[in-house]
């Protein structure tokens, strides 16, 4: 009985002896070398996950930074410049600046300027209402209202303004990780380049229709005019199934085309009141009497 014990034990050992020669072998041959900087990079990026950069996660992003020539077309939106900044000095490469965006809605579909022509009942998602509704006020393209956006982004940058019924940005929080543009069915939210304070002029419309139904559906609709596309010095504005584009790169935030548009689709942020020159030449002129007259009393 106990030789029998020791024949099993001895035969065990000797399976498993082989076993671990074999998984030895084995993981030699099929061992997959990782790169230690991909941990490295990977600390130095903000573990957001949010898919900004158009990878599934930071690791992933982290893995495409170290195997990459170059950085082209490779930016971490959330960690901006100073993120690419340390990446670049643990891969020993030279990191170029790319300009800060945020996200900007372009659409101006307020109840004072849509008005509601019927009523939804249903889920309350952008997405399910999008593939079923037209919308309550008639526009096919227009914010809906549910705040698909505000559920998408995990920054706190954006918030549904209960007045107006649209979403809202916060600049200052906004990180164009662009989640909020992917959650939108209707594609209203747009990532575009943030200037100094924050300004910023674009057509606040996606509407393509023609004639007069999109003006009924919504009074500060595009209407495809070209009137902004003809007063443009820098060539900003591109016109494209009567609808009126302004580039973020090109424009020079002349303001020439807020003033011509007969809809107000053109908006305008953060800019101070326009200088009325006939109202202070008049203002200047007045003055200059009321003083020629004290002088001469």
């Amino acid at each position: 009985m106990s030789q029998i014990i020791i024949y099993t034990i001895i035969t065990l050992v000797a399976i498993g002896a082989v076993a671990a020669i074999i998984l030895y072998f084995v993981a030699q041959k099929f061992k997959v070398y990782e790169d230690p900087r991909i941990d490295q990079v990977e600390e130095a990026l903000p573990a957001a996950n949010c898919g900004g950069c158009g990878f599934a996660g930071c690791r992933n992003f982290a893995e495409a930074l170290v195997k990459s020539d170059s950085f082209d077309g490779l930016n971490c939106p959330v960690g901006g410049n100073d993120t690419m900044a340390s990446v670049a000095s643990i891969l020993g490469r030279e990191a170029v600046e790319s300009a800060p965006l945020v996200a900007v809605i372009r659409c101006n579909g307020t109840p004072e300027f849509r008005p509601r022509t019927n009523t939804y009942d249903g889920a309350s998602s952008c997405a399910v209402e999008h593939s079923l509704h037209t919308g309550e006020g008639g526009c096919p393209h227009g914010c809906l209202g549910h705040g698909d956006c505000v559920d998408a982004c995990d920054f706190d940058a954006i918030h549904m303004n209960p007045e107006t019924e649209l979403p809202e940005v916060i600049d200052d929080k906004c990180t164009a990780c662009g989640a909020c543009v992917r959650a939108c069915p209707r594609d209203i939210i747009e990532l575009r380049k943030k200037n100094k304070k924050d300004r910023k002029i674009f057509v606040s419309c996606i509407n393509e229709e023609k004639g007069p139904i999109p003006k009924r559906n919504c009074s500060v609709v595009c209407i495809g005019c070209s009137a902004c596309f003809k007063v443009c010095p820098h060539d900003a504005i591109t016109m494209n199934n009567n609808l009126a584009y302004i580039d973020p790169v090109k424009c020079r935030l002349c303001r020439k085309c807020v003033v011509v548009c007969p809809t107000n689709a053109i908006h305008e942020i953060h800019f101070p009141p326009p200088k009325i020159v006939g109202v202070a030449k008049e203002t200047e002129t007045s003055k200059s009497k009321e003083n020629e007259t004290k002088q001469k009393n």
